[in-house]
Parts: C-alpha cells; sequence; structure tokens
C-alpha cells in the first residue's frame, strides 16, 4: 500500500525512531513501513495518522494500492477463473 508516512514525519523532523516511540513500535517498523515491504494494522495506521492530526486516508492511500485486498483474492480460483457465487 502507498502512503505518505516519510513525508509527514520529515515535516515534522521527526525521525522513525521517534514516530516508532509514539506509535508503539519500532524504528524497524516504520522504516518497513515507510519502504512498503510491509503494512501496518489497521491500529497502528490509525495511531500514526494520529500523530500527524490527519484522516488515516492522508497517510495510507489505499486506491493506489497494487496489492489486491484479501476479499478480491478469495474470489479466485488459483487458476484464474472467477468463483461462481452459488458454490
Amino acid at each position: 500500500m502507498k502512503n505518505k508516512v516519510r513525508q509527514l514525519r520529515e515535516a515534522l523532523g521527526m525521525t522513525q525512531e521517534q514516530l516508532g516511540e509514539k506509535v508503539g513500535t519500532s524504528r524497524q517498523a516504520i522504516n518497513a513501513i515507510e519502504t512498503e515491504k510491509n503494512e501496518p494494522s489497521i491500529w497502528l495506521a490509525y495511531d500514526i495518522a494520529q500523530v500527524f492530526n490527519v484522516p488515516i486516508e492522508s497517510v495510507f492511500l489505499f486506491e493506489e494500492s497494487e496489492r489486491k485486498s484479501r476479499a478480491d483474492i478469495s474470489r479466485r480460483f488459483t487458476d484464474g477463473t472467477k468463483r461462481n457465487s452459488t458454490v
């Protein structure tokens, strides 16, 4: 999922470690979120948005994500065909 964590954090002059301390996670976890290696839980995403005093949708850009939602994935068979709703 795309995000603006680094931009917002740097605008406040905050380090990854400082942001991690404010939201109860490690510098490494913040780095993984910023570099899009990991996605935060909804609760961590909410806490990060609260630090920046902006809506969660301003930090995490769901519509720009290349990753399929779990619901989209579960609707398909492994061969790529759509699952019939009567199955």
